[in-house]
């Protein structure tokens, strides 16, 4: 780990970082964004926007990772590649099992302030699964009850596992690369730090409606802000796990196990269908989609904002 503030690469790792990713939003933006994007395989329903999302998008950071190392002929050693299973084994279980139990909390506070907002009828579900089934030709559509039971059972045994291409895009330049180039200002400001820079990373695509609808309270800004808001909690404890266990799969498993959890609040929740093509989107209809029950909300993410809040006052010693 780096003593002093490398601002070159620093300054380059966050050009490529940004630039490759927004260049990519750019790319959706002019075809449709994200709800009008077009089908690039028919039949599949992948999309222009969900292809570069899963590739240019959320590899942008190891991309910049990569090739800063290249250009700045930097080496390739402290990659936080190596598993360590013996050391980090305790982080790696966490990673798994904690994201779930957080976004349920979460859930479970916002439905509890916000009783009116949940769907009890499961008759959005229902919606999604009729207009589902007759996509892809299905005679009976699945019950609400079956895709909550597939939808927890894969969030908790499959989506960290399932979601590490993605979330590994990401972590290998955010965690791998950012978090120790800028300790050296020190834990706490490089934690909240490089949850601002990861929130506004996100930018392009939450004025598209991403997490938080097109038509959610301040749009676009008070999504931007929630977003900084959730990264900066979530950069926390992904960070804290990093320099615990000294290697990156922990972030990785539990940013996979966050976004696999993330979703299934919002089938308890009254939402909308967009439709493009063959792809359907769900958008908030409920009161505030900027308070929950995602956990990307301000309140359904008290959960992780209690324990992001003591991790970082709270950090202990960390091995260089």
């Amino acid at each position: 780990m780096t003593e002093e503030l490398d601002a070159r690469r620093l300054a380059i790792f966050l050009a490529l970082a940004f630039g490759i990713a927004w260049a990519g939003a750019y790319i959706i933006y002019r075809h449709g964004a994200l709800t009008g994007s077009p089908a690039i395989a028919p039949g599949t329903g992948i999309t222009l926007a969900f292809a570069i999302l899963a590739t240019v998008y959320m590899w942008a950071p190891t991309l910049a990772h990569v090739i800063t190392r290249l250009v700045t002929r930097e080496g390739w050693r402290d990659l936080y590649l190596r598993p360590r299973w013996t050391d980090s084994w305790v982080y790696l279980f966490a990673a798994w099992f904690v994201p779930a139990i957080l976004v349920t909390a979460g859930a479970i506070l916002f439905f509890v302030i916000f009783p009116r907002d949940h769907d009890a009828t499961y008759q959005s579900i229902q919606a999604m699964m009729d207009k589902l089934a007759v996509n892809v030709g299905r005679k009976k559509a699945m019950t609400p009850y079956d895709l909550l039971i597939i939808q927890v059972a894969s969030a908790v045994a499959l989506a960290p596992i399932a979601n590490v291409i993605g979330t590994f895009g990401e972590e290998f330049g955010w965690r791998s690369y950012l978090v120790p180039k800028l300790m050296p200002l020190g834990y706490r400001k490089a934690m909240i730090l490089i949850g601002v820079i990861w929130g506004v990373w996100h930018w392009p695509i939450i004025a598209m409606g991403y997490n938080y609808g097109l038509d959610s309270p301040g749009f676009p800004w008070a999504g931007m802000l929630a977003m900084v808001w959730f990264t900066i909690q979530l950069g926390i404890i992904l960070g804290w796990m990093t320099l615990k266990s000294r290697t990156v799969w922990p972030a990785v498993i539990a940013h996979a196990a966050v976004n696999g959890a993330a979703g299934i609040p919002v089938l308890y929740a009254h939402f909308r269908l967009v439709t493009t093509g063959v792809s359907i989107f769900s958008y908030p209809d409920w009161t505030m989609p900027l308070l929950g029950p995602a956990p990307t909300g301000i309140i359904a993410a008290l959960p992780m904002t209690i324990l992001a809040l003591w991790l970082l006052w709270k950090p202990g010693k960390f091995a260089t």
